[in-house]
């Protein structure tokens, strides 16, 4: 994890975190690398899908990655963090679910345009037998409780 993982809460549009950042996550530009917000990003999703260490019923049987698509819409720097985090259900099919994000600095207007936003799609599987899976019952209810209205 990186740096200090501060308080989460569920608000009305979401899961919020925050991250924090390590010095080793700049790139020469000064600026969070690019590949490094992809770690930050799991970073972030990782406090709300598990609990305890444990996986909450949404990874309970197992889960994949199947795509990311990260938009950078302003910089980032080591400064910023603690970074602030929102995150929320975009989608739920039969086997996968998308989270979108959006990530600003730390203690930015919430109301403020987020400098990065992104979305994971993130596929049910079974371990065992190394096979996609159908999302349960549990996880579909679990999941749509998180979308937007």
């Amino acid at each position: 994890m990186s740096g200090e993982q501060a308080g989460t809460v569920a608000t009305g549009v979401g899961f919020h975190t925050k991250v924090g950042v390590r010095w080793s996550d700049m790139d020469v530009f000064q600026h969070i690398n690019h590949a490094r917000m992809v770690t930050l990003l799991e970073e972030a999703r990782i406090p709300w899908l598990f609990e305890d260490g444990k996986p909450t019923v949404a990874l309970r049987d197992g889960a994949v990655i199947a795509d990311l698509h990260v938009r950078y819409q302003g910089q980032l720097r080591h400064d910023d963090g603690p970074l602030d985090v929102l995150m929320w259900i975009e989608q739920v099919r039969a086997v996968d679910f998308t989270i979108g994000y959006e990530v600003r600095a730390g203690g930015a207007d919430p109301s403020s345009a987020p400098s990065i936003v992104a979305s994971t799609q993130i596929a049910a599987f079974d371990i065992g037998t190394q096979r996609l899976r159908r999302l349960t019952t549990a996880e579909r209810e679990y999941l749509e409780s998180w979308q937007r209205g």
